[in-house]
């Protein structure tokens, strides 16, 4: 009866919840906001031969990038579509031409998946998808150099599960229609495939056979093997005569374009060389085998030779080894100049200055202009890999998290001018992926890298000790994930988790674990043998361990509720903490067997309830599987129907409306308001990259994404997705709630446009306003007029009129002082005074309706400033601000009668104009300027303290005030002069201003002179 009831609310919501679309979304964009400091991994490079600062950077699952610079200014071009790129080419005579294959082939098991292929024909601005949408991973693109549309492509395929939809295929008409032209069974794909330059229809392509489960890995077999074309590929011969006898793996080649019968292949076996052929691949010679050239040949597919050169061989690897001498030897030119990230898998080679180079590692994008002994790290890619996600309670809060072969790292939500490279702290090393801030101490960090490695760090004094639990004499051995759960609960920071097949709990810091259950995975030992995992190539990096805990939830409502789940598809409850455990999963129907619990999510708000998603992919299994169930598991409910495209890595209950749910996926942010029956994608400010972790701030009610490409991205104040209902969708205009908004005079700012390095955005710091309209305004417009608690009005700002939610940000700053007249620009006249804390209204007036609303704005709790001090400060920043608009009321009377005066011919006028350009003259700059000039009147001191006071939140100082004193003194002075000047000389013209129809000087009134501005 519960899972019926579950079924029969959801079901309800769904027919309201069909009007609630992604475009609905639109103006509510998440920031990204870096690191790039450290970067992610690159996996494709492909630079413009007729303009080598133009280039694609082509990464593992950030999208495509584009410089016309040379790599000091990058953009994205991709984010529309899947984010893992596998391979780009450029047509190379429309070099307007691009083709993405989606889908990294550096067979890890991290990789992300693609849905095809995609050609853009206006340098990356556009695309369009061409085709093999099931392909899932793309190594290689070759567009023929003579025929554009003609085009090849290797497809290595699906790396998880068999697939038929693999091998080398060929498009003669654009990738409409695709013909597969080299193919062997369903277990291998095609790795490799280069062309020969002089005869296109001289194809060389390899073929390899492997295969990733989660606990193993296979690179290897009989579908392996390099073969040979002549005739564009409709027929093919076997050609490896030279290579060690056996079977083989992966094979990556290359040839020399000065001299194409020159051809070199790296080819994986029980022993795997580099080899060489100089007659076409007829004939293979071995040549090196150092350990960098035969390095991990699934994961280090690149080699690559000089365009001018065919006897310098270049090989990506751990390091970039160099060859002069066709391979027989190589040297690690990358550390001669320096320290450059290892692991390498892109090299793009300007063919036009062969010393020009790019390199593309797991850590970002290096260049170099000395054939490869120096390089110099671009530091403006912000496409970190991140696994999981955390933040800390200080203000502004710090995120924290692990990075894909990058460590541990911490950074700021915001900050002064943005959030740039200097501002992240490395925290520790390896591959990191939980990092958990003590909430109890600042000063400490616990992180985890891969294979249950945990350390305590202190950030202060740099102390690192490890906390890893370890198996007593007799005990069985601890299998702890690659990605090892660490994690301290919401509302008990004093407690942290961890596991390997068991869960530890510590009270501690992890001085001490003690151990809550027992054996909660499968134990299947037929999938514990990684020390044989690798294939030809034994490769065990803890990756493949299998059979351990992967997620767990300590219930915010109950510390005895806790959740654990194994990468082998157990999912095991204790309600009374850890003493007695219950395996679910038995109880979930649709569910495959073994899948691997990806996040396991008690609510918030009712104790037996719970969401758990499930991960199939490493099956072969691409969909996406949420669960949600009343009954602390004894029965439960799917609700994802096909309305997420990928499968899922977190599930996230909103604190405040149970209604409102997040799902982090392979492919982008996707979010429910009604309880996950309807699921929309929240794609704006976030690309279809892997969202792996999710967390929502209790304090600023920020969602704060961890993305595997894309580093972290905020989606800022989730207050207005939690407003939102079936009768709030079915109105015309609706305002939104916001969070709280205070009154800061000092805000961080949004930073300076960055060359070479990357800056991410600061939040908003004024007022919010959302509004929710149901359809667009199609005629009239949308204004937000701002009043004080009196009702007397401060300000208006066109609103926008798009269908759905719509943001508006006042900056909560009155309109700017009136400034006198000068020579150079008066910035204090854009730059009004900030409203005090208090009560305001905000109306939404619109042609369909009007709406006002009452809204608070808060004091900052600053510890140093009194509320006398802060009221002081606002009085004398409103005493500058009159006496800037007196100064600008002098200068305009002043300019209006010298117009006058400049028209009489009587000495006497000319005199008295005289006289007033000498009093203008002490209230702002005379001297005509185009540049910076140093004179500095009235005018510009006053808008210099008027910067300087209102900048700072406490009270002014005593020189600040003294300062005041005495630009008022010398304002009533001028003032004085200047009444005394019109009397003096009113009778003196008498009679030439009446010869104008004039009785006196003609002067402007305040009040006229308030409303003319």
């Amino acid at each position: 009866m519960i899972r019926v009831g579950i079924l029969l609310c959801l079901s309800i919501t769904s027919v309201w919840a069909q009007n609630f679309k992604s475009s609905v979304l639109s103006a509510t964009t998440a920031r990204q906001i870096g690191p790039a400091v450290m970067s992610g991994r690159i996996t494709a490079i492909e630079g413009n031969p007729e303009d080598p600062n133009l280039l694609y950077i082509g990464t593992a699952a950030g999208g495509i990038w584009k410089t016309y610079t040379g790599g000091t200014l990058f953009k994205p071009v991709f984010d529309k579509y899947a984010q893992s790129i596998g391979a780009l080419a450029l047509d190379p005579n429309h070099p307007d031409t691009l083709w993405a294959g989606t889908g990294e082939s550096n067979m890890r098991n991290s990789v992300s998946v693609g849905d095809g292929i995609y050609r853009s024909t206006d340098a990356g601005e556009n695309w369009i998808k061409t085709g093999l949408e099931k392909s899932e991973h793309i190594s290689k693109i070759i567009v023929h150099p003579k025929h554009p549309s003609t085009v090849y492509v290797a497809v290595p395929g699906a790396l998880w599960s068999d697939s038929e939809d693999r091998g080398l295929y060929k498009t003669t008409d654009f990738g409409k229609t695709w013909q597969r032209i080299l193919y062997n069974n369903p277990k291998s794909g095609c790795a490799d495939v280069i062309m020969d330059p002089r005869n296109p229809d001289v194809l060389y392509a390899s073929m390899w056979e492997f295969r990733r489960t989660p606990w193993s890995f296979s690179s290897g077999g009989q579908g392996s093997g390099l073969y040979k074309s002549i005739d564009g590929g409709s027929t093919w011969k076997q050609i490896q005569k030279g290579f060690v006898p056996g079977i083989l793996g992966r094979i990556c080649l290359a040839l020399a374009p000065s001299a194409p019968d020159h051809v070199y292949a790296i080819a994986e076996g029980k022993e795997t060389f580099l080899y060489s052929s100089v007659d076409g691949g007829d004939n293979w010679t071995k040549e090196s085998a150092i350990a960098n050239v035969t390095a991990r040949p699934f994961y280090f597919s690149v080699i690559q030779v000089d365009p001018i050169d065919s006897m310098r061989v270049y090989r990506p690897a751990f390091n970039l080894s160099i060859s002069d001498d066709g391979g027989k030897s190589f040297y690690d030119a990358s550390m001669q100049g320096g320290w450059v990230h290892p692991d390498h898998h892109a090299l793009w080679i300007n063919p036009q200055n062969t010393k020009h180079m790019f390199l593309g590692t797991d850590g970002g994008v290096y260049v170099s202009f000395d054939r490869g002994i120096n390089w110099l790290f671009l530091s403006n890619l912000p496409v970190s890999q991140f696994y999981h996600v955390s933040y800390d309670l200080q203000t502004p809060y710090n995120v924290y998290g692990g990075l894909q072969d990058n460590g541990s790292w911490m950074g700021p939500s915001e900050s002064e001018g943005g959030i740039d490279n200097s501002d992240w702290v490395n925290l520790f090393g390896g591959d990191g992926f939980w990092v958990q801030p003590d909430l109890t101490n600042s000063d400490i960090v616990y992180c985890e890298y891969q294979g249950g490695n945990m350390v305590r760090v202190h950030t202060k004094n740099r102390d690192v000790q490890s906390i890893k639990p370890e198996a007593a004499f007799g005990e069985p051995k601890l299998r702890f994930n690659w990605n090892t759960p660490l994690l301290s609960p919401s509302g008990r920071p004093h407690i942290l988790y961890c596991a390997a097949q068991y869960v530890y709990r510590s009270s501690d810091k992890g001085y001490s674990w003690q151990k809550i259950s027992p054996d909660l995975t499968t134990n299947d030992t037929i999938k514990q043998k990684q020390e044989e995992s690798g294939g030809l190539s034994v490769d065990n990096s803890s990756a493949e361990n299998h059979c351990t805990v992967f997620s767990i939830s300590e219930s915010t409502l109950d510390s005895n509720l806790v959740w654990a789940g194994t990468d082998d598809g157990n999912l095991q409850v204790t309600t009374d903490g850890g003493k007695s455990w219950t395996n679910t999963v038995r109880n979930i129907q649709g569910l495959p067997a073994c899948t691997w619990v990806s996040s396991i999510m008690p609510s918030q708000h009712v104790r037996n309830r719970v969401y758990a998603s499930f991960d199939g992919h490493a099956t072969g299994d691409l969909q996406s599987y949420v669960f949600v169930s009343e009954d602390l598991g004894a029965t439960w409910a799917r609700i994802t129907q096909g309305d997420i495209n990928s499968f899922v890595h977190k599930v996230i209950e909103d604190p405040v409306n149970p209604n409102l749910l997040f799902a982090g996926t392979e492919m982008g942010l996707f979010m429910s308001i009604d309880r996950g029956q309807n699921w929309v994608q929240h794609k704006y400010g976030v690309p279809n990259t892997p969202v792996r972790d999710l967390a929502i701030h209790p304090i600023t009610h920020d969602l704060i994404m961890g993305t595997h490409g894309r580093g972290i991205i905020i989606l800022d104040d989730l207050s207005p997705f939690r407003a939102l209902t079936e009768d709030l969708l079915k109105q015309d205009l609706v305002v939104l709630p916001a969070r709280k908004t205070y009154v800061d005079p000092s805000p961080l700012g949004a930073g300076f446009p960055s060359a070479g390095g990357f800056t991410g955005p600061n939040p908003g710091n004024g007022l919010q306003i959302w509004y929710y309209l149901k359809e667009r305004v199609q005629s009239g417009e949308v204004t937000i007029r701002i009043s004080d608690s009196k009702g007397s009005e401060i300000f208006s700002i066109p609103g926008t009129k798009r269908k759905g939610i719509n943001r508006i940000e006042w900056n909560l700053r009155q309109k700017p002082p009136r400034v006198a007249y000068g020579a150079k620009a008066d910035f204090s006249g854009f730059f009004g005074p900030l409203v005090p804390p208090g009560e305001y209204q905000v109306e939404v007036i619109s042609p369909i309706d009007t709406l006002k609303y009452t809204t608070v704005l808060y004091a900052p709790d600053y510890k140093d400033h009194s509320a006398a001090d802060m009221q002081m400060q606002v009085q004398r920043v409103q005493d500058i601000f009159i006496l800037q608009e007196d100064i600008a009321y002098l200068s305009f009377r002043i300019r209006k009668h010298k117009d006058l005066l400049e028209n009489i011919a009587d000495p006497k006028a000319q005199e008295l104009n005289q006289a007033l350009q000498g009093v203008h003259d002490l209230l702002s700059a005379s001297k005509e300027t185009t540049a910076i000039t140093g004179e500095e009147k009235l005018r510009e001191q006053l808008s210099s303290l008027y910067m300087s006071v209102s900048g700072f939140a406490g009270k002014p100082t005593l020189q600040q005030d003294t300062k005041f004193s005495s630009l008022q003194q010398q304002y009533q002075e001028a003032a004085l002069r200047y009444e005394t000047l019109i009397k003096k000389h009113d009778k003196t013209i008498a009679k030439s201003l009446k010869q104008k129809g004039m009785q006196s000087m003609p002067d402007i009134s305040r009040v006229a002179f308030d409303r003319a501005q």
